[in-house]
């Protein structure tokens, strides 16, 4: 008998875990053989403060100060990039995600394969890498050194509510616990199901990627974050090379998403539009599948109908670097602390919205 079972062993679920070991007998469930398996292993990998929503954003601002102590952040930077016919775009969007506008040489001088036709460029420098790995593997240890215990291999297949609490059947036996966090991600709405509880109407959207040889040779290491008007494409350095996304967000249903080579292509071919370096040859391909509650804030706090049951779901592309303030919202609202987040803030997370 566990104080707390958590259904996923995401960035989501193993960070609710290091918070509330210390203070309660956490059993951790996750349906794959690895950790992060699906998107919180298919990460994009950055921290922008200012990215999402004005509820995402709060809880980015929140877990700063986490990953920068932590150790997983290293300074990468981002620019916006527009061509002469997206300049309206540009000028609504850059000031939004707190960048202001450079020269094209000070642009073609940090990447200087920009095509002739990219003719705006806007810049932050606090924009990092987020070692997601490194994440993980912290609150991994963090949960096990206080005694959590981690099951992978684990999917649940029953989950009952009886009067001594919560019984979950997995692939490796039952458990039984208190509390039940459902950090199942994409597959949060079929836990739900499973314990006779209406969903969120959670959304999964698939976003790829690809890797492509460093363009023309030259070192990508210093190159940043580069992001498209309207999110249309981004691509980012990595380990020499250049990952590029066409920024996909297709209406899935839970699955271990793959890439479609088509929209691979697409986005590829709208990255090509503002280089002077064409792609000769992608190296790899994957995706990810990005879940999102109906207006784009992440879903944390007790079920309206069962309060035994804690949503901790909807990270969509937020998970890393919003987690360290998610976690210690979910600690304070299962421990009965007083959360360091705001009432509002509090209440635009919880999943109560959706019964109002």
């Amino acid at each position: 008998m566990s104080d707390v079972v958590i259904i996923g062993g995401g960035i989501a679920g193993i960070s609710a875990a290091a918070e509330l070991a210390p203070h309660a007998s956490v059993t951790v469930i996750e349906a794959e053989d690895a950790l992060a398996y699906h998107a919180s292993g298919r990460s994009a990998a950055m921290f922008l403060q200012d990215y999402g929503n004005a509820t995402v954003r709060e809880l980015n601002r929140a877990g700063a100060a986490f990953l920068h102590e932590a150790g997983v952040l290293s300074p990468r930077g981002m620019m916006m990039l527009a061509r002469s016919d997206e300049s309206e775009g540009f000028e609504a969007e850059f000031p939004a995600l707190g960048l202001h506008e450079i020269t094209m040489d000070e642009a073609r001088g940090r990447v200087p394969i920009l095509a002739p036709q990219v003719t705006r460029a806007a810049t932050r420098d606090d924009v990092f890498d987020l070692d997601t790995d490194m994440l993980i593997q912290r609150f991994r240890r963090s949960a096990l050194d206080n005694g959590a215990e981690i099951l992978t291999g684990a999917r649940a297949t029953k989950i009952t509510h009886r009067s001594d609490g919560w019984h979950i059947e997995t692939a490796k036996g039952p458990h039984r616990a208190n509390t039940l966090i459902n950090a199942a991600g994409a597959w949060a709405d079929q836990v739900a199901a499973m314990a006779g509880l209406d969903g969120i109407g959670l959304q999964p959207y698939r976003r790829s990627m690809a890797r492509i040889p460093a363009p023309g040779g030259h070192d990508v290491s210093g190159w940043p974050f580069m992001d498209g008007v309207g999110e249309t494409w981004y691509a980012k350095p990595d380990a020499g090379k250049l990952i590029v996304s066409p920024a996909d967000e297709d209406p899935m249903s839970p699955f271990d998403a793959w890439p479609d080579d088509m929209v691979i292509a697409e986005g590829l071919a709208r990255w090509e539009e503002m280089v002077t370096t064409p792609v000769t040859r992608v190296e790899t391909t994957w995706a990810g599948l990005r879940s999102f509650a109906p207006d784009r804030a992440l879903v944390i706090g007790r079920d309206s109908a069962q309060p035994a049951f804690f949503w901790l779901a909807a990270q969509g592309g937020y998970g890393f670097q919003t987690s360290p303030a998610a976690a210690r919202l979910t600690r304070a609202l299962i421990t009965g602390e007083t959360p360091e987040l705001d009432g509002a803030t509090v209440a635009a997370l919880s999943p109560q919205r959706f019964s109002a």
